[in-house]
């Protein structure tokens, strides 16, 4: 009995530690985006590009692959997927475009709130490790008190050199 409570205690503390909670918060989050940016491309998207380009639709593009009996509708992927194996290069050829159109609209919609925040993520720039030495003009262990090339004495300050 205690070794139970032990374990939904260990159980409680591993659902409420803070990376976990941040993971279901980012799934959650992350499939309401999702349905978003699908009925934007499905919705939008899709039927322009659909009107520019004459309504062409490779879903029902393929190749089959036996010998057809007689008389047999292949007039569309499922009717032929139906009667036997087929290549479905249409298929393949819709879900890239599908790919590219939601890739470019997460992209636009990343730029946009990135700049309705106001700014843009940058990284620190990592302090410095080394300086130049004053007297010979080579890089030494920025905490260096004295130049390992010319031993020159230096003051501890980067880029200045102490009076002899």
């Amino acid at each position: 009995m205690g070794n139970k409570k032990g374990i939904i205690a260990e159980f409680k503390e591993f659902v409420l530690r803070g990376n976990v909670v941040d993971l279901a918060v980012g799934v959650i989050i992350g499939a309401a985006f999702q349905a978003i940016v699908n009925s934007l491309v499905k919705d939008i998207i899709s039927p322009l590009i659909g009107v520019i380009t004459g309504g062409v639709d490779f879903t029902n593009k393929f190749v089959l692959l036996y010998a057809a009996p007689q008389g047999a509708d292949v007039s569309t992927l499922q009717a032929a997927q139906a009667l036997g194996p087929v290549f479905a290069y249409g298929s393949f050829i819709t879900a890239v475009i599908n790919f590219l159109i939601m890739a470019s609209v997460i992209f636009m919609m990343i730029k946009v709130i990135n700049s309705l925040r106001g700014k843009k993520q940058q990284a620190e720039p990592a302090a410095p490790t080394d300086k130049e030495c004053p007297y010979c003009f080579s890089r030494i262990n920025v905490s260096a008190t004295r130049c390992p090339n010319c031993t020159s004495q230096l003051n501890g300050q980067p880029e200045t050199a102490q009076e002899d």
